[in-house]
């Protein structure tokens, strides 16, 4: 026998991620739950729930509703692209390589540059300051 939803999650042109708890559960635990998930009641509706910041990456937010209400032991209908267990998670944005780059770079660091061979060696000796009369400061007082 198949579960009967407690959630129905789907797109909605006009309002985006939208979300309605079915007759399995109680109007107030549904309402608890949705805020909970960043859901807020729609104007005018008794049971139509809508994600706050739709301009926020609502796909990711909704998906995210959808595994944690399942996860919490609700069965939930979602459409294809908000249920995580249908679709795959969309492409990560692409990143301004500067991961990259700095990987590049401690690489360079750390191997031999092949402009400078190593043909000779480092110097044995230590920097000595020129010898000279040394000069003391004096002071004359009055």
């Amino acid at each position: 026998m198949p579960h009967v939803p407690h959630f129905h999650f789907g797109l909605d042109p006009g309002l985006g991620v939208v979300a309605r708890p079915t007759t399995e559960i109680t109007p107030h635990l549904a309402n608890w739950y949705l805020v909970r998930e960043q859901f807020e009641l729609v104007p005018g509706t008794a049971d139509l729930y809508r994600l706050t910041r739709q301009d926020h990456d609502p796909w990711r937010r909704g998906r995210q509703a959808v595994h944690d209400l399942r996860q919490a032991g609700f069965a939930v209908q979602a459409d294809y692209s908000l249920d995580p267990a249908q679709s795959a998670p969309p492409a990560p944005a692409r990143g301004n390589g500067l991961t990259e780059r700095r990987a590049r770079i401690a690489a360079a660091a750390a191997s031999r540059s092949p402009q400078r061979p190593l043909t000779t060696a480092p110097s044995a000796t230590a920097f000595t300051p020129a010898a000279g009369p040394v000069r003391a400061a004096v002071s004359r007082g009055r």
